[in-house]
């Protein structure tokens, strides 16, 4: 009898074996490339499974099985016919719904969490609202979003505001963290080169508005999370060129590889462009490599390489006069942009790797570092300078998820730090040419700070956040020479900071939930505000330290057409750091007291049509309305000319507008055809601490109409063509606040236009 049962278990098994099918692979979101964490994997005999932290799933199933259904909330689901075999692997690609709020997952203050589930102010910026103009920029899509600007007052000379941070930025972006890839963009000195990648670099944005230190480090304005470019599943090859007004041309090339195991992009592109302005030209190339791989269930390479080469003119700001007579021209005079050959010349290299590991269901890390290597050839109107920086650093959280009792909790904590090296050097420029050395410096700044946070999932729908981070900045320069002074030696330690964080999130419905938060946090002064341009050491400069309170709720209704996020919020700044222009037009900096921000922050968004099957299959209306209510506190100056202090008290907050609208309209159709249009109204701000000189408010408009189509499931076409300003109006799209000489004005381009062409082959 054991025999007859061996000889059976013999003959049946190889039979069961060949009817049973291995069936792995991995799922996608189609739009950002990410790995989508629990997607439900399914046949129709009943099998099912889900996906890994790393969107990865493997099923065995029965002969009889016809097919797999992958699904999850938020995303459109998809049938795969079963082709069966001993072993097969499908990766698949889900597409976002449409304003399903609760299902878009944010990285925001490393909580990981669906956006309905976490406690801040934070917009996304995805790829679609990137590509929705020419892609020369990032300003039009980050003006898509409520409470936050971005300037630009030469080609790639971007300024970033938050809840008005500008104050203290005559040029450049500060008191605003940046990461890439989750690896500071943001360098130890505390300046950030966004200008270094291209708008078609980027895979997507989210910008946390207000004190983030608690996680992020220093910075009262904001953080900015940057993610690149990620290649779609298969392979594929694009090219493209964009041509518009003003010389404006770029071409870009990338090939891409995506597996279960892997995602690599290469990207190349090339922008140029004469320039609206006199003195206003810009050449850029950038190369960007970001591969991906998932070694295992538990571990997550990532990294990336951005190699750019930049060069870009200054035309400088011009007064009123000038920008009514003609907005097109260059600061002239003795110290005229022309004249001096005004301009940045800026080569570098960004190099970063990042490793997620999950030891254990429960414990995790996270582990960055990251090189810098940058050169800069920088004429000034005033002078010459030239910079080498050489930078590393690096980040690590580890997260483990627990229980007390019955409440679920979440511990993050972990640490970052940044040293940077520049090699400072400043000349005469003799009419653009190097003349004699003024000053050569050696600046060493290192940033650092330790965080924790816990999550506590409470009863009733309640999310209890809590964080706090100790953060400590050092400045060390050391003077070679400078003509005046002499050699010396300079160290400036900031004295250690603590930033809490606490914040409580209700979910009202499955559609709805309101938070409130309460922040501190500090943002030391910038190497390049400890020693301006001029040679100058501004050694009693302090940092600004600031407390935000923020209330707000978002969610969705009516069937999901309508979307909404409203936020209240108070921030109150000490030893605020301002900045004034001098005779030589040398930025100046000062603390000057306190300042007094409220404001709220609306986006809504309603979708009327979203029916893949109708002639017009997508017809949304999107909105952003920002109120600021920024005053001054405690704020003196000394005016010469009186010869006496006066109080600024109670005067509007310099460079930013009581009132911003954006509006857009997306259409698709049918036939393969796109609509964008997009409306901007920014009110009249003034440009002055005194409030006596006010940019005049602007309305303005742009549209894309588009024809999109996949021949053969290969070939993807893309054909545009559209325009910016149709209002025609004149505006200054980037102010000098406080500028000498009343040059307050950098005129942005009149009625423009564009149009361009994208090929992708994808290769079986």
């Amino acid at each position: 009898m054991m025999r007859l049962i061996l000889l059976y278990l013999l003959l049946i098994l190889p039979a069961a074996t060949m009817a049973q099918t291995i069936v792995t692979g991995s799922v996608r979101n189609a739009q950002t490339q990410q790995p989508v964490v629990g997607a439900i994997v399914s046949t129709n005999t009943g099998q099912s499974t889900h996906t890994t932290p790393h969107g990865e799933y493997s099923l065995t199933i029965p002969s009889e099985a016809t097919y797999l259904l992958i699904s999850h909330l938020g995303f459109i689901p998809d049938t795969i016919v079963i082709q069966h075999g001993h072993s097969i692997v499908y990766d698949t690609q889900l597409q976002p719904r449409q304003l399903i709020l609760p299902e878009v997952q944010v990285q925001g203050y490393e909580t990981n969490r669906p956006l309905l589930q976490t406690a801040g102010a934070i917009s996304i910026i995805d790829n679609e609202v990137i590509s929705r103009s020419d892609e020369s920029s990032l300003v039009r899509a980050v003006n898509t979003v409520p409470g936050v600007r971005m300037d630009e007052r030469a080609p790639a000379s971007y300024r970033i505001s938050v809840r008005g941070s500008t104050l203290r930025s005559p040029y450049g972006i500060r008191n605003v963290k940046l990461y890439f890839n989750g690896i500071p963009l943001t360098e130890a000195n505390g300046t950030s080169a966004l200008n270094l990648l291209d708008a078609a670099s980027i895979g997507s944005i989210e910008i946390l508005k207000g004190p983030t230190a608690s996680v992020y480090g220093a910075g009262t304005g904001g953080t900015v999370l940057l993610e690149p470019k990620r290649a779609k599943l298969g392979k594929e090859l694009k090219v493209g060129t964009t041509i518009g007004s003003y010389g404006f041309r770029k071409y870009n090339a990338a090939a891409s590889i995506a597996a279960a195991k892997s995602n690599v992009l290469v990207q190349y592109t090339h922008q140029q462009s004469d320039g609206y302005r006199d003195q206003s030209a810009l050449d850029r190339k950038v190369l960007l490599i970001s591969p991906e791989f998932y070694v295992s269930g538990k571990q997550t390479i990532t990294s990336h390489l951005i190699y750019s080469d930049l060069y870009y003119e200054l035309p400088g700001g011009i007064t009123k006069e000038q920008y009514d007579q003609n907005p097109r021209q260059a600061r002239g005079g003795e110290f005229g942009s022309v004249k001096q050959n005004a301009s940045m010349n800026q080569e570098s290299i960004n190099v970063g790797l990042k490793q997620e590991y999950r030891f254990t269901d429960n414990w995790s890390n996270t582990t960055a570092i990251y090189t810098l290597q940058r050169f800069r050839d920088h004429p000034f109107n005033t002078d010459y300078e030239r910079n080498a920086s050489q930078e590393f650093g690096g980040r690590s959280s580890f997260t483990f998820n627990s229980a007390i009792g019955s409440i679920a909790t979440t511990y993050t904590f972990g640490g970052e730090f940044q040293r940077g090296l520049e090699i400072a050097q400043t000349f005469d420029n003799n009419s653009g040419a190097v003349g004699a050395l003024r000053s050569d410096n050696e600046v060493t700044a290192k940033t650092g700070f330790i965080f924790g946070q816990a999550e506590f999932e409470l009863p009733a729908d309640f999310i209890l956040t809590t964080a706090l981070s100790l953060n400590d900045t050092q400045y060390g320069i050391k003077r070679l020479q400078l003509a005046t002074t002499g050699d010396y030696t300079f160290t400036k330690d900031f004295d250690a900071v603590l930033s809490p964080r606490i914040a409580l999130l209700k979910k009202l419905t499955d559609q709805i939930s309101a938070h409130a938060s309460i922040s501190s946090g500090f943002s030391p002064p910038t190497e390049e505000e400890i020693l301006t341009s001029d040679g100058a050491l501004n050694a009693n400069l302090q940092d600004e330290k600031g407390a935000n309170y923020e209330l707000g709720i978002r969610g969705y209704t009516l069937q999901s057409k309508l979307s909404f996020d409203v936020v209240g919020y108070y921030f109150r700044l000490k030893e605020a750091i301002v900045s004034r222009q001098d005779a030589s037009s040398v930025a100046v900096f000062r603390n000057v007291g306190s300042t007094s921000q409220k404001g709220v922050e609306t986006a809504l968004g309603y979708t009327f049509i979203n029916d893949p099957a109708s002639l017009v299959n997508l017809t949304k209306l999107w909105t952003s309305y920002t109120y600021s209510h920024f005053r001054f506190k405690d704020y003196t100056i000394y005016k010469a000319s009186e010869q006496k202090e006066i109080d600024l008290g109670g005067n509007k907050l310099t460079g930013v507008a009581p009132h911003t609208l954006t509006a857009g309209l997306d259409v698709a159709t049918k036939l393969s055809l796109y609509f964008n249009a997009t409306i901007n109204y920014v009110d009249a701000l003034p440009l002055t601490d005194e409030n006596t000189v006010y940019a005049d408010s602007y309305f303005v408009a742009g549209a894309k109409f588009g024809y999109r189509k996949t021949i053969a499931q290969k070939l993807a076409l893309d054909i545009f063509a559209g325009a910016d300003n149709l209002t025609d109006e004149t505006y200054s799209l980037g102010n000098d606040l406080n500028a000498f000489g009343n040059r307050f004005y950098q005129p942005a381009p009149e009625r423009n236009y564009f149009g361009g062409i994208s090929l992708s082959y994808t290769l079986k």
